[in-house]
This record gives C-alpha cells, sequence and structure tokens, in this order.
C-alpha cells in the first residue's frame, strides 16, 4: 500500500525522519487510480535491487503482504484460467446482494482460500469462484498444482512475531495514532480529488473504514471498533500465510541480537 501516493497515513508510510535513517524505495510511485500488481511490483523491485546491489548495498525487502515477497522471491505462477461470462455475472451478483453471500459460497467450496482473504476483498471472491465454476477445482488447488518456481533471489526471510495479547494492544494503539493523526482528514481529501471508493487501494483497511463512515453513516465508535478488528485478522491472515513458509525465521521484534546473527550467518 505504501507504493501509493497520497495515502500516507492509512499506510503507515515512514517519516521523514525515519527516511534519514535509511533510504526507503519503492514508496510512492503510483497514483491510487493507476493499476498495480504483485507482478508489477516484482519488475520495479528487480530494477531497484539490481541497482543496490551493483552498487555494494545489501537490499532488505520490508513488509507485510506474502503475495508481493513471494511474487518477489519465486516468481508468479503460471496463470489460471477463469471465464469471463462467469465473472461478469458473479460480479452483478455481488453488486446486487453483497459481498456476504459470495464469501459464504467460496467458504464452502474453497474454505483454504477463504481462510487466506478478507471477506471484504470482491476482485479475490470473484475471482477464486470464477476460477471454480469454470474448471471445478477450488481456486487453492490450482495455486497448489502450479507451483512457484525455484527463488529467484538468495534471500533471507525473518517474520518479527509477538505474543497475541501484546500484538492485538500494538494494533489498537496503531489504529488510535492513525486517527490521531488525521487518517479521516486524509481520505476525505481523497474523496474530494475524485478518488471512488469502488478504487482496489480504497478498499483497503481503514481506507475503506473511514468510506464507510463518510458515505454510508456508519457511527464513528463502530468505525473504530470494526477497523481494529480488522487489523487484528487481517494480522491473523498474514501469519498463517507466513507459517506455511518452511524457510521463514521466527523473531521476537525485541531480538536484535537474534537478527543480527541470522544476518551475518546468511551473508557469510
Amino acid at each position: 500500500m505504501q507504493v501509493y501516493r497520497q495515502m500516507d497515513i492509512g499506510t503507515a508510510k515512514p517519516t521523514e525522519e525515519e527516511q534519514r535513517q535509511a533510504v526507503h524505495h519503492m514508496i510512492d510511485v503510483v497514483d491510487p487510480d493507476e493499476p498495480y500488481d504483485a507482478a508489477l511490483f516484482a519488475s520495479q523491485a528487480d530494477k531497484v535491487i539490481g541497482t543496490l546491489c551493483d552498487d555494494g548495498v545489501l537490499p532488505v525487502v520490508a513488509g507485510g503482504t506474502g503475495l508481493y515477497v513471494k511474487a518477489l522471491v519465486h516468481g508468479l505462477s503460471e496463470a489460471i484460467p477463469s471465464d469471463p461470462v462467469i465473472t461478469e455475472r458473479l460480479t452483478a451478483e455481488a453488486e446486487a446482494t453483497g459481498l456476504a453471500p459470495l464469501y459464504a459460497r467460496l467458504a464452502q467450496v474453497d474454505p483454504a482460500y477463504a481462510e487466506k482473504i478478507s471477506e471484504n476483498d470482491p476482485l479475490r471472491i470473484v475471482r477464486a469462484l470464477s476460477v471454480f465454476e469454470a474448471t471445478g477445482k477450488p481456486f487453492s488447488a490450482h495455486h497448489a498444482e502450479h507451483a512457484f518456481a525455484q527463488a529467484r533471489y538468495d534471500a533471507l526471510k525473518v517474520c518479527l512475531f509477538a505474543d497475541r495479547e501484546i500484538l492485538y494492544d500494538r494494533i489498537n494503539r496503531r489504529v488510535d495514532l492513525m486517527v490521531a493523526e488525521g487518517l479521516l482528514d486524509e481520505v476525505k481529501g481523497l474523496l474530494a480529488r475524485g478518488y471512488h471508493r469502488n478504487l482496489k487501494p480504497m478498499g483497503s483497511i481503514g481506507y475503506r473504514h473511514m468510506v464507510e463512515h463518510l458515505e454510508d453513516g456508519v457511527p464513528w465508535e463502530e468505525t473504530v471498533r470494526l477497523l481494529k478488528r480488522d487489523t487484528r485478522r487481517f494480522a491473523k491472515r498474514q501469519l498463517t500465510w507466513f507459517r506455511a513458509d518452511p524457510d521463514m525465521i521466527w523473531l521476537d521484534p525485541g531480538d536484535t541480537e537474534g537478527l543480527f546473527a541470522a544476518v551475518e550467518s546468511f551473508i557469510a
């Protein structure tokens, strides 16, 4: 999400001071209404990594979007077939009845994939159901068959993990901080500049909740409560994704000695 210009508070972009301490790349590279996906991210990141390596700098890829990291390190799997007619019908159904019935259907036919995605993600829900209807096989089964290729990079993978009570407290405080810093006004500004709520980044956590408060009349207290809840659920899905990676090293956020030891061993 930090690739999007004008979306700063809700994406927790590094501050100017943080960017003075370490050079950051791949921030503010696209407008909210421009198409962007994992394949494009990997292509752009390849160029940055190549330049850094040529300069003798060891790149650090930081973030929590597992698919983007996997696309960068391993490449994307082969295209999975779907039917545009089915996709169009499901999209119309989602607009008419909402996402809840479609997500419930996906949870029945492909519980493994439904667990990985948000119930408020129309693109992935429709895509997965379209593939299932077109092929008769769950979307997750296609992913398993079209396994990711051998690693494109020699990468050290580290996931920071805290006790759930500590993690949830930090999430709640992070939401309170974003609200205090002006997340609502940021979203008001985006809407005023013509960035519609149906745009992919506007449907992400934080932005979607502010839009629902502004345009659907969701009470403010409920908006904040749902934002905290959905952020916790997202964190749970992140952990589920990364636990499936056998190469992942798990460290406590404060374990700097363990981190430095892992890095030194990796680059030795």
